[in-house]
C-alpha cells in the first residue's frame, strides 16, 4: 500500500488482504443456483498453489523441509518469522506468507521442466514416450555420466532441451548424453544434487540441521527422483501426497469451518488418508563424489550464458 501511494496509484481499487482460512461469506444466490451449492461458504485458502501444497505437507515435529515438486521445485521450510538478511538476499531465498500466519521460506529450483521439454522435443520428432517409460530408461542408463546446472539461463525457455543439454555438457567438458535414458538421468541426478546444494544453504541460514525432506506435488510420483533426492542429500525422503495443492485447499476450508481443530490435526488426517512413500539414502560415497563434481560444474556454469 505504501509503495502504491508513493507511485500515485489509488489503493481503493485493490481488494482487502485477508489471511488464508478467512470465511468471506456465502456464494451469491445466482452463482449458487448455477452450480447447485446453495448456502455454501466462500473461504480464502492459501491462494498460491504452493501455499496450499505446503499446508498439506504431512509432517510431524519441526526439523523438516519440503519440496513442492513439479515443473518447478520449491524447497523450503515453514517458519514463524521471516528470514531477512544480506545472505538470504544473496542466495535469492524468499519469504512468502503461509497458512496460519506462517512464513514459507524457500528457494525456487528448476524442476521437472528439463524432462518435460525433452519429452516435448522427442514427441515433435514423432517419438512419443510416457513419463513412466522415460523414467525406466533413465533407471537403466549409466549413472553420473554428466550433470547440468538446472537453473542455468540456457534451460529457462521452451525449446530443444536435449540440444541445450548437449551444449551445456560440451561447454563444461563433460561426456555428452546420447540416449533418451541418459538425458533424463542427467536431468534427474542434477535436480537431486541441486536440492542438496539448496539444503545446505537453507541449513546455513537457519543455523540447524534439517532431518527429513517431504516431497509433495506431481514430482512425488517419480520414484527415481525421490530416491535420487534421498541419496544426494543423505536424508530420508517422505513422498506424497501428489495432489497436495487440492488437499491443502480442502484442509484450510475444513479448518475455517471448524471441522478440524488445528493444522497439526489436519496434517495427521492427511498422513492417515493418503499414501506416503519412504525413501532411505543409499550409496553415500558415490553420491558424495558426484556432488563434488556437480559443484565444479556449477562454478563453470557461471562463466557462460
Amino acid at each position: 500500500k505504501a509503495l502504491l501511494e508513493r507511485m500515485g496509484i489509488p489503493t481503493h481499487i485493490l481488494p482487502q488482504v485477508v489471511p488464508s482460512g478467512t470465511v468471506l461469506g456465502k456464494l451469491l444466490p445466482s452463482v449458487a443456483e448455477d452450480v447447485g451449492l446453495e448456502g455454501a461458504q466462500v473461504i480464502a485458502p492459501a491462494c498460491h498453489d504452493t501455499g496450499s501444497a505446503v499446508a498439506a505437507v504431512p509432517a510431524e515435529g519441526e526439523n523438516w523441509c519440503y519440496i513442492s515438486s513439479g515443473t518447478w521445485a520449491l524447497m523450503g521450510v515453514e517458519l514463524a518469522e521471516p528470514v531477512i538478511n544480506e545472505r538470504s538476499l544473496e542466495l535469492n531465498f524468499t519469504n512468502e506468507g503461509g497458512f496460519g500466519g506462517t512464513i514459507r521460506f524457500l528457494k525456487n529450483i528448476m524442476g521437472l521442466w528439463l524432462v518435460q521439454e525433452c519429452r516435448r522435443t522427442w514427441a515433435r520428432a514423432g517419438e512419443e514416450h510416457s513419463y513412466s517409460e522415460l523414467t525406466e530408461m533413465a533407471e537403466r542408463a549409466q549413472p553420473f555420466k554428466a550433470f547440468v546446472e538446472p537453473d542455468h539461463i540456457s534451460f529457462l525457455h521452451p525449446g530443444d532441451m536435449p540440444a541445450r543439454i548437449r551444449e551445456f555438457c560440451k561447454q563444461t567438458n563433460q561426456p555428452i548424453p546420447e540416449t533418451k535414458g541418459e538425458f533424463v538421468r542427467c536431468a534427474l541426478e542434477s535436480l537431486a544434487l541441486k536440492c542438496r546444494w539448496v539444503l545446505e544453504r537453507l541449513e546455513e541460514l537457519l543455523g540447524k540441521r534439517l532431518e527429513v525432506i517431504h516431497i509433495v506435488g506431481g514430482g512425488s510420483r517419480n520414484a527415481l527422483l525421490c530416491q535420487f533426492t534421498a541419496d544426494a542429500t543423505h536424508r530420508p525422503v517422505l513422498a506424497g501426497p501428489a495432489e497436495a495443492t487440492a488437499i491443502g485447499n480442502i484442509m484450510v476450508q475444513a479448518l475455517a469451518l471448524g471441522y478440524v481443530n488445528s493444522h497439526a490435526e489436519a496434517r495427521e488426517i492427511i498422513r492417515r488418508s493418503f499414501e506416503v512413500t519412504h525413501y532411505e539414502p543409499q550409496h553415500p560415497e558415490a553420491w558424495e563424489d558426484a556432488y563434488e563434481r556437480f559443484l565444479k560444474i556449477m562454478a563453470q556454469a557461471e562463466t557462460f550464458a
